[in-house]
């Protein structure tokens, strides 16, 4: 998930390493939104979910990487980007279903899912609730419960507040289709932080192959995170004749939330090869 508050600083500053030329994009009808979609690449198709106070382009290399092989959806979700905000609240299964309705909306029976952050969160929900749309998952630091968040973090949602947001306001004002609308779309956001939620009896019973990748200095606790991979069936050990489990789990080295998705490169030695279901032989395999 996304943690915002933790991300404000971090984003505003990384959004000029990302700038792009003005993309072209088109608008799909979901459920009252115009949501605001991007379609890269050719191939096997494959959606992209971004992050809280996310869109297109502060997304990054990730887009166009995933692009060279699969045919890319990247949408900009409720109140995010030039997506606009609706009278409703914005919670992980209402994203869900959004990008649910949105595949409907432009013909895809079924796709890979990356997510990152608020976006994991959606794409867990996603595969939750509409198990056929998902081939494959590639959640990027996500939980499974709010429990699984940092103590430092949990203390600090409280502290939660509108000024918090203000450097986000400037770059949300000159892609939001109601730019007065910004106090209630954090009103939202800071909202959704506050939920509590615990989604183990969902996860463990999901069949949607998922790869989670994680930092080791993440919003999640590294437990947690190692949690949901057994609750995926992971966590087993290899060259007992046992097949490995359809799910994976990748841990980043000296990583913070923010720096996940700013090395795409290293994403992507990981999300290809699952994409792919393929995985290392071992010494005892033909």
């Amino acid at each position: 998930m996304l943690r915002t508050a933790t991300f404000v600083a971090a984003l505003v500053v990384a959004a000029p390493a990302f700038a792009q030329s003005e993309p072209v994009g088109e608008y799909a009808q979901v459920n009252d939104m115009r949501m605001y979609y991007e379609v890269s690449g050719e191939g096997e198709p494959s959606v992209v979910l971004p992050g809280a106070h996310m869109n297109i382009v502060t997304m990054g290399k990730i887009i166009p990487l995933l692009a060279e092989t699969h045919k890319v959806y990247a949408l900009e979700f409720q109140g995010h980007g030039r997506t606009n905000d609706i009278d409703r609240p914005i919670t992980y299964e209402n994203l869900a279903d959004d990008v649910a309705a949105f595949m409907e909306a432009v013909g895809l029976e079924r796709a890979d899912v990356f997510g990152y952050s608020m976006g994991a969160g959606a794409g867990l929900q996603l595969a939750i609730r509409h198990p056929d749309k998902v081939e494959h998952l590639v959640a990027a630091s996500v939980s499974y419960s709010s429990e699984g968040w940092q103590p430092v973090y949990q203390e600090m949602i409280p502290q939660m507040s509108l000024e918090m947001f203000a450097p986000f306001e400037e770059q949300w004002k000159a892609l939001s289709p109601n730019p007065e609308g910004f106090a209630a779309f954090v009103d939202k956001m800071i909202a959704l932080e506050h939920e509590k939620f615990d989604w183990s009896e969902d996860v463990a019973a999901l069949e949607t192959p998922v790869l989670l990748i994680t930092s080791d200095a993440d919003v999640t606790t590294l437990e947690h995170s190692v949690e949901l991979f057994r609750l995926l069936g992971g966590g087993i050990m290899g060259d007992m004749g046992q097949p490995l489990p359809k799910s994976r789990l990748a841990v980043l080295p000296a990583t913070s939330h923010t720096a996940i998705i700013t090395q795409s490169d290293l994403l992507m030695g990981f999300i290809e090869p699952f994409l792919s279901d393929e995985t290392p032989k071992g010494f005892f395999e033909q």
